[in-house]
């Protein structure tokens, strides 16, 4: 939309906040990240796609990708609870448009597998930007993922049991690689341009009747 990208716009819409609130989305949008970012490969069960939004939301990644050539098709908003108004969901209609699209943008695809040449978590390269994939809860990544696959990591397990339910595996690497990239010297934030994009879309978010808002901010443009 003409005119509402930037920093003008920005400061009218906060003025239809409060300041409490406009603090917050700086102070949590200096810990968001696109280094990494997190895709999942047609999961059946709905909620464990919502649960893995909620950890991307929680460890400050910034964009999930979700592929739904079987399945899914929304959000559980029961349990992302208010997740997905703060993380980008992009959704493909097959694996090849996710991993050309990622690919495209300079990631590096990681499958997460049992694979014997894979990865220990705590070995995982974090120095390149790379999107880590997560399989169905029965059969794993697709072989498309595994053939695709720039790299893959695994989670270190000691007991009888070869897996562990998607959203705790994305729960448990996330939380490790995002730890990891803050204590680094990686430049790992959101750009200037990106921080100034977020603040407007969750500015947005906040506001009643923001088409309203956002016309009269317009129509004060062209007088």
């Amino acid at each position: 939309m003409k005119n509402t990208h930037d920093t003008d716009y920005l400061n009218y819409l906060e003025g239809f906040i409060t300041e409490n609130r406009r603090d917050a989305f700086l102070k949590i949008l200096a810990q968001r990240s696109r280094h990494f970012v997190v895709a999942i490969e047609d999961v059946y069960q709905l909620h464990n796609t919502s649960a893995v939004l909620r950890t991307c939301e929680v460890f400050g990644v910034q964009e999930l990708h979700v592929v739904e050539e079987k399945y899914g098709k929304k959000i559980d908003k029961e349990i992302a609870l208010g997740a997905q108004k703060w993380v980008d969901v992009d959704r493909y209609n097959t694996t090849t448009e996710c991993i050309n699209q990622l690919k495209s943008r300079g990631y590096k695809i990681i499958a997460t597998s049992p694979h014997a040449e894979a990865a220990d978590l705590d070995d995982f390269d974090i120095s390149e930007r790379a999107a880590i994939f997560f399989g169905t809860e029965k059969k794993g990544l697709t072989q498309e993922v595994l053939d695709q696959a720039d790299g893959f990591i695994k989670i270190p397990m000691l007991g009888f049991t070869e897996s562990l339910n998607i959203s705790s595996s994305a729960a448990i690497i996330i939380q490790n690689i995002s730890q990891r990239l803050r204590k680094s010297n990686i430049k790992w934030q959101l750009t200037e341009e990106e921080l100034l994009e977020k603040r407007i879309d969750w500015t947005q978010k906040s506001i009643k009747d923001i088409d309203f808002i956002t016309q009269r901010y317009l129509d004060r443009q062209t007088v």
